[in-house]
């Protein structure tokens, strides 16, 4: 029999915790990056045309070049949206490798990341970031209306989450960044190939399903799906339309589903009804681009897979084995060796990298991949790793670098890698294969963005990938400077270029189809070398034959194929471009072909001087008795946060006071609160129990460090941290003369290490990883309230029986005395607050078998759409030894779950219900728990 009163508790909990996530400021953090620099940064500002540009001293040129660009073109990238000005700080971050940019609110700012990436667009890096996040200035501007006052920045951004799908967000982007240049993702084949494949291969998924993804399938992604969509609605109903819908949202914010809504006011269908509209125009066009299309089947060398693998850059060795880069939605990336059988044998998994890379040469396989700095994760570096597969020893090639992309010659002496410094200048590097030292650099006086080098059988010649903004050109470096283009600069998505017998095959879409090309470096004539459905990439020669071996892009991932060397002609263009509409309707031609050259005054941006940027004002609801507003202040680099705010005590008629803020320039992160608050007690006299109310003064000092460092498919994280406090109280009312008036700077000391190995997207839990932590709390000046607590933790993960299953056994002790013996700083059994104690909590003993049950990808009309099904099994001990053993636990049962997207926002709800079954000893009823989390 399950308990009334506690079902009617968790129902009124729940309803809470729904109304604080949409009210509550906790559910207005920041999603965007928040980590820091390191402090030896200098960083310095250029002011003009309502922009502010804040830029390291290294990047000084890019900045000025930037500063003209953005105002220049800005007028064009919001006009469909009636936006011709703005005001916004931009951030040019230059310490990290991996490539991205971002508009955000609650600070209003945009931060473009400057190290290009290894694979994008056929046009400059900065010109493609600046298109593109302006475009969101202008989105954000429409909906706002431009205005910041009375700072309303967290509200308008939480508004934004709940208004506007994301597909709209980053798929208006992408039509304005393909319209407004000659370039942009619009115009890849590669990009929008997955929702192609998809759609040719009968698979009809869902809105939801397209929108969200999948822990099952590829499917399009939301700036893919974003873009069509959006590029399919101007080219019916004009260059004014979404315009039309952002203005109708702001005029009526207070809405369910305001942007499908809108949209159906102005053309009649919405949102879902608009994705099988477009989805049914898209496998039309499509259809009839295949119908003219000559293309070839391959044999799939790899086994099939019943959810979403890729096997990457196929290699086939002299023993005939194919070694590959492999990674799918149930394993995270790691080497493969894949007999004629189709049998596998795992190598080892790898860490992050910029993009899926390796080469192999002399029984040597080379690979780049991320690495963290451990305290300031704004900065990163791209190191080059080695494995020997004779020795099978491992070796880190560099340390601290920014190299990417790194080949090895056929002789195993050599790596060829592409290197940015902090001023963005980018060149081809030689590194010694045995010590990693660089032994050349090639020149590049034009600063050309370099990609994916490989060298020739030599090991003389390199060829590789430069990027500008007339687009993407083939060249050979070799010797004595030499320096040859074998394919002008066009907006091919030229990529991988690799030596094949007297040419070079690479990477483009000469039919429409990526597909595998071969230029004869003498003739310079291009042909075909593949002719596939829906793409194909990363060739490399079986040495010893006339064949190629690699990725054929399928349903299900990219697959392993080979083909002979057969060159045939490459083709007539038959790429579908979705994005010609939008380009007439703007008529701007290529933007950044007439960016004046301008000249701007910089200064130094003084860190100190900026350390307040005040940016809202917000509702604050603790719970039913508590509400106030907060103001919030963020500054632009995340080394500075301050609150203060009022809240009301309803029950007690009283007002609270409080301000904080956390610095976090330093390698400690400093945090400090203070609230001057009411209080009420409760006491026992003879008389009865009495009630006093009284004030006090709250002072709350922290100091953390939190330190991380990654290797390979490792991760291991240590933290540091300590903490105390002063409270001074006063204003007593019908309290006792012996009532403590001052409680003098208890002390808590914490220290936790994890170590964890890489995920994949299905895994419930870590399949490997330990976690310790200790906790010590004391009251050392303060002889009026002795005690402490000792407390330690300890958690394993172990694999379970089946992929993506975990098994977890946590142990947990704690000894406490004088005012701290009624403590809790450790993990309890499930159902603990629902089990009256029958003695001081010592130990817990905690095992906990997590598993997937199903992944439907189902959805439930507009009301949510189900992403999977899961399953725990548990078994609890409480002070083990005096209270339970082995055989008689506290606790034991099962939980189930689901994420889901609910009423089809963003934020992935996680519900379930927990069904405690409690040791009969306690005389207890199964207690039923409901589990409500949410995540971004």
């Amino acid at each position: 029999m399950i308990n009334k009163y506690s079902i009617k508790q968790l129902i009124i909990n729940t309803i809470n915790v729904f109304i604080l996530t949409v009210i509550s400021h906790t559910a207005f953090a920041q999603i965007f990056g928040g980590e820091q620099n390191p402090l030896s940064v200098k960083w310095r500002q250029i002011n003009t045309s309502g922009f502010k540009l804040i830029y390291p001293d290294e990047l000084e040129k890019e900045a000025q070049r930037m500063a003209g660009t953005i105002s220049f073109i800005y007028p064009y990238v919001g006009s469909s949206l009636n936006r011709q000005k703005t005001s916004i700080p931009i951030v040019l971050q230059n310490r990290g490798v991996i490539a991205n940019g971002f508009v955000q609110l609650a600070p209003k700012k945009s931060e473009f990341y400057t190290t290009p990436p290894q694979q994008f667009d056929s046009q400059d890096w900065l010109n493609n970031l600046a298109v593109h996040e302006l475009r969101h200035v202008a989105q954000f501007d429409k909906l706002t209306n431009g205005k910041a006052s009375p700072f309303p920045e967290d509200i308008y951004f939480a508004w934004f989450g709940v208004s506007i799908p994301l597909w709209f967000f980053e798929g208006d982007a992408v039509t304005i960044e393909t319209a407004l240049t000659n370039s942009g993702r619009g115009r890849q084949p590669s990009w929008v190939m997955p929702y192609r494949t998809a759609l040719l291969e009968g698979r009809r998924f869902s809105y939801s399903k397209a929108n969200f993804g999948s822990n099952k399938d590829i499917t399009p992604g939301y700036y893919q799906l974003g873009y069509l969509m959006a590029s399919n609605i101007r080219k019916d109903f004009g260059r004014n339309i979404f315009d039309s819908v952002l203005t109708d949202i702001r005029k009526r914010p207070a809405r369910l589903y305001p942007f499908s809504n809108s949209l159906k006011k102005f053309t009649g269908k919405g949102t879902r009804q608009s994705y099988l509209r477009t989805s049914a125009l898209l496998k039309k066009e499509w259809e009839t681009q295949d119908k003219n299309l000559k293309t070839q089947t391959y044999p799939t060398l790899n086994k099939a897979a019943g959810y979403a693998t890729n096997y990457f850059m196929p290699v086939k060795l002299k023993n005939e084995k194919i070694l590959a880069l492999k990674d799918s939605k149930s394993e995270a990336a790691h080497f493969v060796l894949i007999d004629s059988n189709k049998k596998e044998h795992r190598l080892f998994g790898i860490g992050p990298q910029e993009q899926p890379w390796f080469s192999y040469a002399a029984n040597m396989i080379v690979w780049d991949e991320i690495r963290y700095d451990p305290r300031y994760r704004q900065r990163s570096y791209s190191v080059i790793c080695s494995y020997n597969m004779s020795t099978k020893k491992f070796k880190k090639l560099s340390s601290r670098s920014r190299l990417f992309s790194p080949a090895v010659s056929a002789d195993g002496k050599k790596i060829v890698a592409v290197r940015f410094d902090l001023s963005n200048k980018c060149n081809l590097v030689e590194l010694d294969a045995e010590s990693g030292k660089i032994i050349n650099t090639f020149a590049n006086p034009e600063n050309l963005i370099l990609q994916t080098p490989s060298y020739d059988s030599s090991g003389n010649l390199v060829a590789y990938i430069s990027v500008s903004e007339k687009g993407k050109a083939l060249r050979i470096a070799g010797t004595q400077d030499k320096n040859e283009v074998l394919i002008k600069e066009s907006q091919q998505q030229l990529s991988r270029p690799v030596y094949i017998n007297q040419g070079i095959a690479f990477n483009a879409h000469y039919n429409g189809i990526d597909n595998i090309y071969y230029i004869d470096t003498i003739s310079r004539k291009i042909s075909a070398l593949s002719a596939s459905k829906y793409g194909a990439f990363n060739p490399s020669k079986i040495e010893g034959t006339e064949k190629i071996i690699f990725n054929n892009y399928d349903v299900s991932g990219y697959e392993v194929s080979e083909t002979d060397i057969n060159p045939t002609p490459s083709g007539r263009n038959s790429f579908v471009y979705f994005g010609a509409p939008t380009q007439h309707q703007e008529n701007t031609g290529n933007v950044f072909l007439n960016v004046p050259d301008s000249s701007f005054t910089s200064q130094p941006y003084k860190t100190l001087s900026h350390l307040f940027n005040v940016h809202s004002v917000i509702p604050v609801i603790e719970d039913e008795y508590q509400f106030g507003l907060q103001l919030n202040s963020n500054n632009l680099l995340n080394t500075f946060d301050f609150f203060a705010g009022a809240d009301y005590h309803r029950d007690l008629n009283r007002f609270e006071y409080s301000t904080g803020f956390s610095l976090k320039t330093f390698y400690p992160i400093i945090r400090a609160t203070y609230r001057n608050r009411p209080r009420r007690g409760f006491y026992n006299t003879k008389a009865g129990v009495l009630q006093g109310d009284w004030r006090e003064n709250y002072v709350q000092l922290q100091a953390s460090l939190p330190l991380s460092i990654n290797a390979r498919n490792h991760n291991y994280n240590f933290s540091v941290n300590t903490s105390t406090s002063y409270t001074s109280r006063y204003m007593p009312e019908n309290l006792p003369s012996n009532f403590i008036t001052e409680l003098a700077f208890p002390m808590q000391y914490n220290f936790t290490f994890t170590h964890t190995v890489r995920q994949a997207e299905r895994d419930i839990a870590p399949k490997w990883a330990q976690t310790l932590r200790f906790t010590y709390i004391h009251q050392p000046f303060d002889g009026q309230l002795a005690g402490r607590l000792f407390a330690a933790e300890g958690f394993l993960y172990f694999p379970g029986l089946a992929k993506n299953h975990s098994f977890l056994a946590n142990f947990n002790y704690q000894t406490a005395t004088g005012i701290r013996r009624y403590d809790q700083e450790i993990a309890t059994v499930y159902g603990y607050n629902n089990i009256k104690a029958t003695s001081t909590l010592n130990n817990t003993l905690l095992f906990n078998y997590r598993f997937p049950i199903a992944f439907p990808d189902a959805e439930i009309g507009p009301l949510a759409y189900i992403r999977n099904l899961r399953g725990t099994l548990f078994c609890h001990y409480e002070n083990i030894g005096t209270e339970t053993n082995m055989t008689e636990p506290k606790t034991y049962g099962f939980e189930l779950r689901s994420s889901l997207n609910v009423l089809r926002y963003q934020p992935i709800v996680d519900l379930g219900a927990r069904f405690v079954f409690v040791n009969k000893k306690y005389n207890q009823n199964p207690i039923l728990e409901l589990i409500f989390n949410y995540s971004f």
